[in-house]
């Protein structure tokens, strides 16, 4: 379980994002589930980013969607993310995917629940 975050990160590796799904059921009503939401953003954040400096062309449009979607998913819950690893996804999407609408859609979301008045970012 400890090694599953850094598998996340390799981009198109769906079946560990299924055990990944499962282990969040699993810890559904216990205490360390919103550790286990922040490893899995950080890793789906930096799993975008291998994404967009490995394929600059948009070839995995279909990988990238649905990291995107989870990604916007686990904002909702966490409301937190590593600054660098902030920095790290906005400066390469936009470098790459500036015309992606579900990117640009994404980042939206994520824009208005990072920086809300009570947002660690915000500060």
């Amino acid at each position: 379980m400890d090694r599953l975050p850094a598998a996340l990160e390799r981009a198109g590796n769906e079946e560990s994002w299924v055990v990944a799904d499962a282990i969040s059921r699993v810890l559904k009503n216990s205490e360390e589930l919103h550790s286990w939401r922040r490893h899995l953003l950080s890793a789906c954040i930096k799993g975008l980013v291998a994404v967009y400096s490995s394929s600059k062309d948009e070839s995995k449009q279909d990988v990238e969607r649905s990291m995107l979607l989870r990604l916007e998913e686990l904002l909702c819950v966490v409301e937190e993310v590593d600054p660098d690893d902030w920095c790290s996804l906005v400066k390469t999407g936009l470098k790459y995917r500036y015309r992606d609408e579900t990117f640009l859609k994404v980042l939206n979301v994520a824009i208005q629940l990072l920086y809300k008045k009570e947002s660690s970012l915000s500060q």
